[in-house]
């Protein structure tokens, strides 16, 4: 004899993507989400979202990148840039998972033995003999540099990541190669992606292009992107976004229509 059954049990990544388990039948019909329209300002149009299904990615707002003992800058590399977000993020995030909206570290996290990771990527990590790569320890050593679950590889003390919050772990620029990310995505049923973070041409733009080639709906913020490539490297990001792959807002802009719709 079956044991009693709850009235229903649910077997899904997300409560609007689930199975139930009902005392005589396995359902497959999934209860979406209520849509929650907010609209943004942006560039060239307008755009109106789905709280629901909607995302900010975070770009790489991590030790070894924005720290002033991290893996950039012991190298020499100028950290200014890096840690512009990060005020903007302080703002903006804890409004957003107010409003109900999903929140997403994209972050490098490479495996300690690298075996992933091609001579292109090795190099242009590392690009002397004597300088030190992905993987590698610095002279203030604080663990191999972002491989996954190092100091260097956490987001920075100075942004919280909450536990509702999801992490993925990338190994290249774009965060949508050789891992879970758009599996992760889809099961959550996330089709919007807003992103922040860093560097705008590089790990920012390279993953917001491949969002627009796997059917994503993307937004960049650019005030809460940033890079220390030349002003022209990001004004030509922002024109390419804006003829091909979406829209340009600001967090300003998103906290305003948060704002607004929180009285409304």
């Amino acid at each position: 004899m079956a044991p009693n059954l709850p009235e229903a049990v649910a077997f899904g990544p997300a409560m609007h993507n689930a199975w139930q388990l009902e005392p005589d039948r396995v359902s497959f019909v999934r209860k979406p989400a209520a849509p929650r329209p907010l609209l943004i300002g942006a560039t060239p149009q307008r755009v109106e979202i789905d709280l629901a299904r909607s995302a900010i990615v975070v770009v790489d707002m991590q030790n070894d990148f924005c720290h002033a003992e991290g893996w950039f800058a012991q190298k020499g590399i100028g950290i200014k840039a890096a840690r512009k977000p990060i005020p903007l993020l302080q703002g903006l995030l804890p409004d957003w998972r107010k409003a109900g909206g999903a929140v997403v570290w994209l972050n490098w996290g490479i495996r300690a033995d690298m075996r992933n990771l091609s001579p292109t990527i090795r190099f242009k990590g590392k690009r002397t003999a004597d300088a030190v790569g992905y993987g590698e320890h610095s002279p203030i050593d604080h663990g191999a540099s972002l491989v996954q679950g190092s100091w260097g590889a956490q987001v920075v003390d100075e942004l919280e990541v909450a536990a509702t919050d999801i992490t993925v772990h990338k190994h290249r620029l774009s965060g949508f190669w050789d891992n879970e990310f758009d599996s992760v995505l889809r099961q959550q049923g996330i089709t919007t992606l807003l992103f922040a973070g860093i560097n705008t041409d590089r790990c920012v733009f390279s993953t917001l292009q491949d969002g627009t080639f796997l059917g994503y709906d993307c937004v960049l913020l650019e005030d809460a992107c940033s890079t220390p490539s030349p002003a022209f490297v990001t004004k030509g990001v922002l024109y390419i976004v804006e003829l091909l792959h979406g829209f340009v807002s600001t967090a300003a802009a998103l906290r305003l229509s948060l704002s607004r719709s929180s009285h409304s």
